[in-house]
């Protein structure tokens, strides 16, 4: 008897403990469980405890909703300029509606990689070859507007797509390597010759200024020896001049006749002198009278000059 009491009461106990299971649900945080009533959609719950009613309603479908990536397998896609090329990818989406995203598709992580798949290689298909390493912003933008389009009435949000990586083939490669090394060898050429022209211009430009440096300077110096030639012609004819002046005083002074006459003589005298020592044959004028007609017409030219100065 005392046995019997015992399983019965355990029975009893086990029945408690599967009552409280199937009524007590703890929702971690950041999730969300789908509740049917009787197999029929009743409620979603969110973060938290809830009392459910036991063996009438159950979570039939539990959601993450973090964001959460999925990787897009490898796939050949073909370029517009029809070249095979590998291309991979990862996609981030989020559960937004956990009652969509329950009974709106089987499998909402499945058909969106499908589907990125699909669009991408249309995608591919539109642009040439070169152009996909340019373009794959772009090609990632316009995947993400298609799959937004489809997953909205599932309750997900496709956030972004990214590419991951693109190989084109082996001899796609080799040849894309070789004309890069022929545009860079290119460049440089164009570069170096643009150098040597630039050289060239300005040392062309730096002579033509060395030309014109020099003629202005010719220029200036032709000016300043013209000038100083010219004050001291000025400067020779003054002195001249002046002398002449004082000359002509002092033979209409006392004694001036007498002084040019004496200076006349020894003017003809020295400059006979030296007509001897210079040449080794001598001219004896005729009449050696002439320095006395020399002396005589000095004197009248002084003697005609100091009239005119006194009229």
């Amino acid at each position: 008897m005392d046995n019997l009491a015992f399983y019965v009461s355990l029975a009893v106990a086990a029945l408690v403990v599967l009552i409280i299971a199937k009524t007590g649900v703890i929702v971690p945080q950041q999730s969300a469980f789908v509740v049917e009533f009787l197999g029929k959609y009743s409620r979603t719950l969110n973060a938290g405890f809830h009392i459910l009613i036991p063996f009438i309603e159950r979570p039939s479908y539990r959601h993450s909703l973090k964001e959460h990536a999925v990787d897009i397998a490898e796939q050949v896609c073909i370029t517009r300029d029809n070249v095979q090329v590998g291309v991979d990818g990862v996609i981030y989406m989020q559960v937004l509606d956990p009652k969509l995203a329950s009974y709106g598709i089987g499998d909402f992580s499945f058909a969106i990689s499908q589907l990125a798949q699909t669009t991408l290689r249309s995608e591919i298909g539109k642009i040439d070859l070169d152009r996909t390493f340019l373009e794959r912003a772009t090609i990632n933008q316009n995947v993400v507007e298609e799959l937004d389009k489809a997953s909205d009435s599932w309750g997900v949000k496709v956030l972004r797509y990214e590419i991951k990586n693109i190989r084109p083939p082996a001899d796609v490669l080799a040849a894309m390597e070789k004309q890069m090394r022929a545009e860079r060898e290119k460049r440089a050429v164009i570069l170096n010759s643009e150098g040597v022209r630039d050289a060239r211009v300005n040392e062309a430009e730096g002579e033509k200024q060395q030309v014109i440096k020099q003629s202005e300077a010719d220029r200036q110096k032709q000016i300043n020896e013209a000038e100083g030639q010219a004050q001291a012609i000025l400067a020779i004819a003054t002195a001249t001049a002046e002398g002449l002046r004082q000359v002509g005083l002092a033979l209409n002074g006392e004694g001036g006749n007498d002084a040019m006459r004496l200076r006349v003589a020894e003017q003809y005298i020295q400059q006979f002198g030296n007509l001897a020592r210079e040449g080794n044959t001598l001219v004896v004028p005729a009449d050696l009278s002439d320095i006395s007609s020399m002396i005589a017409l000095a004197t009248k030219v002084a003697s005609t000059t100091g009239e005119n100065k006194a009229v």
